[in-house]
């Protein structure tokens, strides 16, 4: 799959790498990109050979690292890494947080020996890769830099002799998976964040509880999950997350720098809290949209099916609510040993606006007096009392609409920052093309992976900039997502757009931040994706490389 290319034109990975490397000057204007993305802040070539990987290469330093780094070259090539010498993983304290330098030299001159007989520098003369991280984040990430730089080489691997120093641009940096509308189990959820964690990515949100279904079992409130999980969207195959599963899905996301950020949505998309609480929803708005659109239409009491949204609400004025909300969050945030807790507050249609500023002011209260800092969707903005850290997620387009750059810049004119998630951009659940026959198309119709690629994080909310952006994040929703192959084929590669959003330097500072670079280095990451499983959608507007 990934050898395709509308038109004919395929390049090999090999011949990607090694142009990407060689002197400018004996390349001309055709000199290739380097095959890393997200793109790095800099990367220099220095002519010489490139590093050999044999059967004799090893891996010293950092433990946790190696095992990364050989699983990694073990999955790519084959090779066991089981050898002494050659590849140097270190941390070296004092850069900036997640930063990291690699320095490949292909053709390191032998050093005189030391006393004793043994070689001065490991790896003399067999040349050598250090890769240094400022924090064990920052080492994990060059490794992964280092995993896309292997290419391969007649009948061997290589990697190309550079120098790379690198650093995040923000400092949140994330993807979100809804598994309410479609269950996606535990392994499913550890498949994705390998995958985002590979483009160093460091925040997973889970989308827990919707019209649909509530996924997290819960001590203090049983029924959540008793008489509504085994509900999805079309009848399809439900499920739910015991506790035991969702510690084991934040410990596995913590081994790759990961956050886990949970959300139960509120007060809106909460049909199911009323199946399992009926004293505490209010009866479904049916909107004159809802009954034309020809979907089902939700009834008080019945599971709900359908793909509308907007029509359900929680009893505001209703103490019962906040003692409701004070337990489900509470246990979620003895749960979760990340920062933040997401509220939810979008399409709250079915909601008084002034009752649901009320209520966005309460529940962000709740959540700030667990420790925890609030993340709600950009349109509690427009609750003047909401606690003052609250983070606002902006889902709007690129070019927004109907006001919700205003509701999106009060979280920074309260003090706080604004996560981005423009939904013409980087909603991974978009068709790529009106012929798709996955995903959905409302968010100004299909997305391409170069308009995936083509917008700038601090060009999107007027008189927001680097400084009030904590991060990016690439939402995939899940109405037509069954499975990992589905998660796969509407992810990559637009996923790592998002990734380049989210790590590299701002368009206009970087020769790399163009769409041309930008495709020609996805493309030849490829051969990599393949050996790690994923099966990603060979868009033509990509030059996938072969081997």
């Amino acid at each position: 799959m990934n050898g395709r290319r509308a038109g004919g034109i395929l390049m090999t990975a090999a011949g990607l790498a090694l142009a990407a490397c060689a002197p400018a000057a004996q390349n001309g204007d055709t000199v290739t990109p380097p095959a890393v993305v997200p793109a790095p802040a800099s990367i220099e070539a220095s002519g010489a050979a490139p590093f050999r990987l044999a059967d004799e290469t090893g891996v010293t330093g950092d433990r946790d690292a190696a095992a990364v780094l050989s699983a990694l070259v073990e999955a790519r090539t084959g090779l066991a890494l089981d050898g002494r010498t050659g590849i140097d993983l270190r941390i070296e304290t004092g850069g900036a947080p997640e930063s990291y330098r690699i320095a490949v030299d292909g053709a390191a001159p032998t050093r005189p020996e030391a006393p004793g007989g043994a070689p001065a520098v490991p790896g003399a003369g067999l040349g050598t890769v250090v890769v240094t991280g400022a924090d064990a984040a920052g080492l994990f990430y060059g490794v992964q830099t280092l995993g896309q730089l292997i290419a391969k080489t007649g009948d061997g691997w290589t990697i190309p002799a550079v120098e790379i120093e690198d650093a995040p641009r923000f400092t949140y940096r994330g993807v979100m998976l809804d598994v309410a509308r479609h269950f996606h189990g535990v392994d499913t959820v550890k498949a994705y964040i390998d995958r985002a964690a590979g483009l160093k990515l460091n925040a997973l949100h889970l989308h827990l509880s919707d019209d649909q279904a509530w996924r997290l079992q819960l001590a203090s409130r049983p029924e959540l999950t008793a008489k509504t999980a085994d509900n999805a969207i079309g009848g399809d195959r439900g499920g739910f997350f015991t506790k035991a599963d969702y510690a084991d899905i934040v410990a596995h996301a913590s081994a790759r720098h990961m956050i886990v950020v949970p959300e139960f949505d509120t007060p809106g998309h909460t049909h199911a809290v009323g199946l399992a609480y009926p004293g505490l929803a209010e009866a479904p708005v049916v909107t004159e949209q809802i009954a034309a659109n020809g979907d089902e239409l939700p009834l008080a009491g019945v599971p709900y099916q359908g793909l509308a949204v907007g029509f359900s609400s929680l009893k505001i004025h209703d103490e019962a609510t906040y003692d409701f909300l004070a337990d489900v969050f509470g246990e979620l945030a003895g749960m979760t040993p990340g920062p933040y807790l997401h509220v939810g507050g979008d399409e709250a249609h079915g909601t008084d606006p002034d009752d649901f500023a009320l209520f966005m002011s309460r529940v962000t209260r709740i959540v700030a007096d667990l420790g925890k800092t609030p993340v709600a969707w950009h349109e509690a903005g427009s609750s003047s009392g909401l606690a003052p850290d609250t983070i606002g997620q902006y889902w709007g387009f690129v070019a927004p609409t109907d006001g919700m750059d205003v509701t999106a810049r009060a979280f920074v004119e309260n003090g706080a920052q604004l996560i981005l998630s423009p939904a013409d951009a980087v909603y991974l659940d978009m068709k790529y093309s009106a012929d798709a026959p996955l995903g959905l198309t409302w968010a100004n119709g299909p997305t391409s992976v170069e308009r995936a690629y083509a917008w700038e994080p601090s060009a999107v909310i007027p008189g927001v900039s680097d400084d009030d952006i904590l991060g990016v994040e690439a939402p995939m929703w899940t109405e037509t997502v069954r499975d990992l192959s589905d998660i796969d084929e509407m992810a990559f590669p637009r996923i790592a757009a998002a990734a380049e959003a989210a790590w590299s330097p701002a368009t206009g500072r970087s020769d790399l931040r163009t769409w041309g670079s930008f495709r020609a280095r996805v493309g030849a990451l490829g051969p990599l994706w393949t050996s790690l499983g994923i099966g990603f959608h060979a868009s033509d507007e990509i030059p996938w490389a072969a081997e």
